[in-house]
């Protein structure tokens, strides 16, 4: 058998020089958009919350941005919780929705489809979070196209 030689890490050491930055630090023109839509689910992977964190790296760099929940994507912006509303059931239970109250705290906007809250996933308006606007499944495209005709940068978030 080989022998390890090379020391155990330790708590602290690093594995990367986490400092470079490759690029330069691009911040939005006046009046620039963005939008990221959510057609994943809800704890169904990392990507959801990844570009929560993006969407709000976007708002903080400038850009008006803006949040899409259609499909599946809408279970990213119901409330949570167990045994109440709120409460933190487990470690990162409450990690969508304080992304998102985090979000709009900053100026963002969030818009969710009605015929997904409903139709699919059987919520009312009532059980969205604070602050996200329920639209018209109509709606979804416009708000795309939309953004499209301003010459916004648009991520599209979807998981199969």
């Amino acid at each position: 058998m080989p022998e390890v030689t090379t020391p155990a890490h330790q708590v602290g050491d690093f594995f990367v020089d986490y400092e470079e930055k490759v690029f330069p630090d691009v911040k939005a023109e006046p009046g620039e958009k963005a939008l990221v839509t959510f057609h994943t689910v809800a704890f169904e992977g990392s990507i959801g919350f990844v570009n929560l964190l993006q969407a709000t790296r976007l708002l903080r760099k400038g850009f008006e941005t803006s949040i899409l929940l259609y499909g599946p994507g809408v279970t990213l912006g119901v409330q949570r919780g167990f045994p109440k509303i709120g409460d933190t059931a487990f470690p990162g239970h409450q990690n969508f929705n304080d992304q998102l109250s985090k979000f709009m705290s900053e100026g963002g906007k969030v818009y969710a489809c009605r015929f997904a809250l409903q139709a699919l996933y059987g919520h009312g308006e009532p059980s969205l979070i604070p602050g996200i606007r329920p639209i018209n499944p109509l709606d979804v495209l416009d708000l795309m196209l939309l953004h499209r005709k301003d010459g916004a940068f648009i991520l599209d978030t979807w998981t199969l």
